[in-house]
Order: structure tokens, then sequence, then C-alpha cells
């Protein structure tokens, strides 16, 4: 019985989601993705290639046969947004917000090398150098999730729905406490899978609690859509992350 792994379509999902708000919304100037390009002549141009990319992107990754082409395509793509994040880190190295914004795009590059590396040419029983390089560097990622969410912690609580007991501030500290031991468990390959696993679940419960209600609240902020599209998107990479987690192990247990 062949197993289904859904990570790279909820990923490619984010993706072609990313894409879609892109032509949709007009208000170039605060697009998350390239915000840290600044003010440059004709950003419109550069956002509608980004959004056609991830759009195509997020397609050719639904199919196994177009599933490398589809990676390294959102990866390139990530990587770029990730990049453009260095010169503000080397300006302001103590501003941890500019850190964060590197790691939030390099999980989603770390997403895209599990994935093309899943899909080598070569030994498929024997994880490429590319899916474990993704892996180590996701462990990574998430444990700047976790010294984000520290550093803000007034402006994570501020996100937790206040109808939800015992309170704000109580569900700050414990998904941050979530995110350091799964980064602790990702990065020491100890109860890997089972981290990854419940990192995706928190992960889904911040887009249905959070995430998901923002929209229909104030359809007119940009940030209540592309916070959807974020965190559906690192959502897809922790599940690739947990999908490539499952595969090896599986594979070993039939070896």
């Amino acid at each position: 019985m062949t197993r289904t792994y859904l990570g790279r379509h909820v990923y490619g999902l984010a993706a072609i989601l990313f894409g879609i708000i892109t032509l949709d919304w007009h208000d170039f100037n605060n697009w998350q993705q390239i915000r840290a390009l600044g003010n440059v002549p004709h950003r419109e141009i550069l956002i509608y290639v980004a959004a056609t990319i991830e759009i195509f992107a997020g397609l050719a990754i639904q199919w196994t046969r177009t599933a490398r082409a589809g990676a390294l395509a959102l990866g390139s793509l990530y990587l770029i947004f990730a990049l453009l994040w260095v010169p503000h880190i080397l300006l302001e190295p103590r501003v941890f917000d500019r850190w964060g914004n590197f790691f939030e795009q390099f999980s989603l590059v770390s997403g895209a090398l599990i994935v093309y590396g899943s899909f080598s040419q070569r030994d498929s029983k024997r994880p490429s150098t590319a899916a474990r390089l993704g892996f180590i560097f996701f462990g990574i990622c998430v444990a700047s999730f976790t010294l984000e969410q520290l550093v803000y912690l007034s402006g994570t609580a501020s996100f937790v729905p206040k109808w939800i007991p015992p309170g704000q501030m109580f569900w700050a500290i414990v998904t941050t406490i979530a995110f350091a031991l799964a980064a602790i468990a990702l990065l020491c390959g100890r109860s890997a899978l089972l981290a990854a696993r419940l990192t995706t679940a928190m992960l889904i419960g911040f887009g249905l609690l959070v995430w998901l209600p923002a929209p229909l609240a104030d359809p007119h902020k940009m940030i209540n859509w592309a916070g959807n599209a974020q965190n559906l998107a690192i959502t897809g990479a922790t599940w690739i992350v947990a999908d490539f987690l499952s595969q090896k192990r599986s594979t070993s247990l039939a070896t």
C-alpha cells in the first residue's frame, strides 16, 4: 500500500495562494516578501514576476514528474526573499525582527530542498545531500521561531484569541516552549518525527484560530491575507519535514 505524503501539496498550495493574493492586491509598497527591498522603482514588475513563479511552481510541485522543477523554482525564489534581509541584519544585528524575517523565508527554502532531494534520480533509498541539508536548516529555523516568540512574547500573546482559556500569555509561553522542544528534537535527532508532526499540528492550529478569522474580521488589511499564506507555507514546509522523516523511517524498517 502506497502512503500519501501531503506536505508538498500544502506547500505548493500556499505558493499558489501567495501568487493569487499578490496579483489581486494593489498596495505593492508593503508587500511582505519583498518589503526588504525598500522603495525601488517599478517594484510592481518584480512582484508580478514573483507571483507568476509562485503560481506555476506551486502547481508544478503537485505532480511527481514536475515536483523537482517546482521545488527548485520556489526554493530559488524564497532564497532571494531571505537574502534580501541580510543587509538589514548587517545594519541592525541586534534587532531580532530582521533575523526572524530571514529565517521565516529560509524555512521555506528548507522545505524546497527536501522536496528537491527527495525526488532525486539517484538511489531513492538514501536521502540526498539536498534533503539532509534541508532538514538541518529547518531545525535551525525552528530555533529561530523560538527566539522570535521569546523576544516578542507580548506581541505573540496579542495574536492569541482572547476567548481561549486560560489566557493569551499562557498560550504564548506554551507555544514558545513547544517550538524550543521541537528545535532540540530536530537538531538532536531524538523523537524528530514526533516533533515535526506536533509542530505541524500546532501551525495548523495557528492557521485555524489566528489567521483564518483575520480576513473575515478585516478584509482590507493585506497582512491578514498574507499572514494566512505565510502560515500555510511554513505549515507545508514543516509537513514536508514530517513526511521526509516518515519516509526515512519506513525505508529503514523495510531494509
